[in-house]
């Protein structure tokens, strides 16, 4: 309702009429804030935090494959000259080590690539089993309060010195292993890998005991990473596996086995590089067997990193020390393609 007041200004009244009515009369609305657009606020802030992040790992991953680069420009470049002046048949299947005249050298890397790949892939074959065994047995078998300490004794087999391991080898497992290697080369000589080799070194400085040695090296390796698979295998899968009547094996080959057997074969891959670089050890048991290699475990030979370290005294001559950077070069190349294809192999069977 509308008066009139006394200086003549016009008044609203409610009206009485309208007070039974129930309805309450509306505040004003208040005026609401514009909203900011300003990109300094905190959603700026986000984006930035994730663009340091996101350069800082990418910052990381480029390097890696920098260093890499690097590595493999640095051998070729140092191994040149020495391979311009080799006058073997040729690098990769000659036999013969002579750095002796700088001027004509005769150097092959055909014995270094066998003895290198034969010992490395006989601890391979030695090892993947017992780390297959120790894997499953910790984390399907064993009860928890025994599980921790032994999966810690097996990781500590990895922090024993590679000289620990070569001095222990010759000396000590040795001479334990001779009946064993002398029986296997008298009665066995008809297949090529127990064929007369030098019977008076059997289960000494050979492969024999160097592959031994080597496979409790790369044991922790396969063994930690397998055992860290299997873990993560899913709770459902195991319960359901048993809920339907299966024993524990059957629970294993069925759900554990297919659900980790790429981090199984990812984890011997790792060792097989391990066991493909290998110095010390396998210079402290082979260096002291002069046996040609001839694919028996009873023969001796050099790596490629026994050699070189072997003869590190050579390196004061840049063409003599190319020789060796030259053998380094296809021991780089080699652990690359193993890496290779195990990232293949891995990715396959992930695929599945």
């Amino acid at each position: 309702m509308t008066d009139r007041g006394p200086d003549g200004t016009t008044v609203t009244t409610p009206d009485p009429a309208d007070s039974g009515s129930g309805e309450a009369i509306a505040a004003p609305a208040p005026k609401p804030e514009p909203i900011s657009t300003d990109p300094s606020r905190g959603a700026a802030k986000v984006r930035l935090g994730d663009r340091i992040f996101r350069g800082l790992a990418e910052g990381s991953g480029i390097l890696i494959v920098a260093l890499i680069a690097a590595i493999g420009v640095f051998l070729l470049w140092r191994a040149i000259p020495a391979l311009a002046r080799n006058q073997e048949n040729f690098f990769l299947y000659g036999g013969n080590w002579v750095t002796t005249n700088t001027s004509a050298m005769h150097f092959g890397i055909l014995d270094l690539l066998q003895v290198t790949v034969f010992v490395s892939v006989f601890s391979l074959i030695l090892a993947m089993p017992v780390a297959l065994g120790i894997a499953i047995f910790l984390t399907q078998y064993a009860p928890k309060r025994l599980s921790s300490p032994l999966a810690y004794m097996v990781d500590l087999l990895a922090a024993v010195p590679s000289i620990v391991y070569g001095v222990w080898g010759l000396y000590v497992l040795a001479p334990v292993l001779k009946p064993l290697a002398v029986w296997l080369n008298e009665n066995l000589s008809w297949l090529f890998l127990f064929k007369t080799g030098n019977v008076s070194l059997a289960g000494g400085g050979t492969i024999f005991t160097a592959g031994i040695v080597l496979a409790v090296m790369i044991l922790p390796i396969i063994t930690a990473v397998t055992r860290e698979v299997f873990v993560q295998t899913p709770r459902g899968q195991i319960e359901a596996a048993l809920a339907l009547g299966a024993t524990r094996w059957e629970v294993v080959r069925t759900t554990v086995l297919p659900f980790g057997m790429s981090g199984y074969i990812s984890g011997a891959m790792l060792g097989l590089g391990r066991a493909l670089g290998e110095t010390i050890a396998l210079l402290i048991i082979l260096r002291g067997t002069q046996t040609a290699f001839g694919w028996s475990l009873f023969d001796g030979g050099y790596t490629f990193a026994s050699k070189i370290a072997a003869t590190a005294s050579e390196f004061n001559d840049q063409y003599k020390a190319g020789a060796y950077i030259a053998a380094g070069l296809v021991l780089f190349i080699l652990t690359f393609v193993v890496n290779s294809l195990a990232r293949a192999v891995v990715a396959g069977k992930a695929a599945r």
